[in-house]
């Protein structure tokens, strides 16, 4: 399967999840921005690996390079966000931050997964050549 394609999978199974707490529990355990988070966490997960797929196809030697620039640019970004949340915000300021982190641990994950999985598949080409 394409990463795409995964991506919008894992993307409609966290709505379903989400939904189901939401329906279930009210707020109480979801952020009402929690939707933006899964937004947010699907466009940049997409963007780095799209950069991390060029970015081997044009130089294969250098994937630690492209692979660290862009979980140390993800990780940035996301601190960013979590700041700029807590600092502005008035209320649920932890709830925030704890719906944010598991789903930044979860695309993270898939994103590690996706990688390795396409890493095997590029080794294999060329050993066979």
């Amino acid at each position: 399967m394409s990463f795409s394609r995964n991506i919008l999978v894992l993307s409609l199974l966290l709505v379903a999840v989400i939904g189901a707490l939401i329906y279930f529990t009210g707020y109480n355990y979801v952020h009402p921005l929690t939707w933006y988070i899964l937004l947010f966490f699907a466009s940049i997960t997409w963007a780095t690996f799209y950069f991390i797929h060029k970015s081997i196809g044009e130089d294969a030697g250098s994937f630690q390079l492209y692979y660290f620039g862009s979980s140390v640019a993800r990780v940035l970004l996301s601190m960013f966000v979590v700041f700029f949340y807590v600092y502005f915000a008035a209320e649920r300021e932890f709830q925030f931050a704890i719906n944010f982190f598991i789903i930044y641990f979860i695309y993270t994950g898939f994103e590690i997964y996706s990688i390795l999985s396409n890493l095997r598949q590029i080794s294999k080409k060329q050993v066979s050549e």
